[in-house]
């Protein structure tokens, strides 16, 4: 029951956490309810106790948590302590590290490691580790430090890290500008047609969905950035296909927005409805095999493979490449065994 109103919240005591803008085709909802849709790892309670402090804001001023949303509403959630990403502490955290220089530092990222914090990941992130390690790490135009790019919580693979200014400006550039190379191997449902090809589509968040991203095109293309993806087939292993993906641009889930929509979503992507078995036969015995592959593989089989940048001082050339991890090279070996048995039959 609302039986309160909201506070105009004070400047010193409320922190900013989110921002939305409800898409134009959403239907009446409580703002509880539909922040439920968008916001990670928070419930129902903390949003109620948010707007009675104060703390729900749309078009930017406080409502109940029964207030209904509208298209084109924007949102804004506030909490009384500070956003995680604000209070880092550093942790020290081993890193693989491939090469280091004064300028900069390239590392391969295990699975599971998150990039930065974030809403339900607070500590053990490579951003954690990097200032446990370095000093006056410089920041990017996101506030943080360090970061050129990044990659998934649970992709593995090749990040570049500046470490002065020089290199952040130098590098960023070259990401935004396309010079860079990023090549990733990716394991996807289904027996991709061509052996090569490239996937362009605006990619934006999904309208139902705050927690994917989706491809807009024709008249709705401007809800989404511009997003290109080569691919080129590597091996053919059945009801599975392992591909290598080549970045021209770099939005988020880019390889698993790009490939669910061409039909090829990438194995074991619970995200993206990976986790289910989507090509395929009814048998027990094949459902048993596909479920133990994602024993052997508990995540999206992603791996950032290759990268290749312009040193910021020197201007020469770099390219590091790193090999595919022990559980996503199992998980290869299971599928092209059972590909080859198939093929007996």
């Amino acid at each position: 029951m609302d039986d309160y109103t909201p506070q105009l919240p004070a400047e010193d005591n409320l922190y900013e956490h989110h921002a939305f803008t409800v898409g134009k085709g959403q239907a009446p909802l409580r703002i509880d309810k539909y922040l439920m849709n968008f916001i990670e790892n928070v419930n129902r309670s903390k949003i109620q106790t948010a707007a009675k402090d104060g703390g729900l804001l749309v078009n930017d001023t406080p409502v109940k948590a029964s207030y209904k949303v509208k298209p084109d509403d924007e949102i804004k959630v506030m909490f009384k302590h500070p956003t995680y990403e604000g209070l880092l502490i550093g942790e020290d955290i081993p890193l693989d590290v491939v090469y280091e220089d004064d300028e900069l530092l390239v590392v391969n990222k295990p699975a599971g490691m998150v990039v930065h914090p974030g809403h339900g990941n607070y500590s053990g992130t490579l951003i954690n580790a990097l200032i446990h390690r370095f000093d006056n790490l410089p920041n990017n135009s996101s506030d943080r430090p360090g970061l050129v790019h990044r990659i998934d919580k649970d992709t593995s693979g090749l990040l570049v890290v500046a470490k002065t200014e020089n290199a952040m400006n130098h590098l960023s550039a070259q990401f935004a500008a396309k010079t860079s190379e990023r090549e990733y191997v990716a394991l996807v449902w289904g027996n991709i047609e061509d052996d090569e090809g490239t996937v362009e589509g605006n990619i934006g968040r999904h309208p139902k969905n705050r927690l994917q991203n989706t491809v807009f095109l024709g008249d709705e293309a401007e809800k989404g950035k511009p997003a290109v993806t080569h691919y080129k087939v590597l091996e053919r292993l059945g009801y599975v296909t392992l591909v290598s993906c080549k970045l021209e641009t770099g939005r988020t889930h880019q390889i698993r927005v790009h490939m669910k929509h061409i039909g090829h979503t990438l194995f074991n992507d619970e995200r993206y409805g990976g986790e289910k078995i989507l090509k395929g036969t009814t048998f027990t015995k094949y459902k048993q095999f596909v479920e133990n592959c994602f024993k052997i593989l508990p995540r999206q089989a992603l791996h950032a493979k290759t990268l290749g940048f312009e040193h910021p001082l020197t201007g020469k050339f770099m390219r590091f490449t790193s090999d595919i991890p022990e559980d996503m090279v199992q998980c290869i070996e299971k599928w092209r065994g059972y590909s080859k048995h198939q093929e007996k039959l």
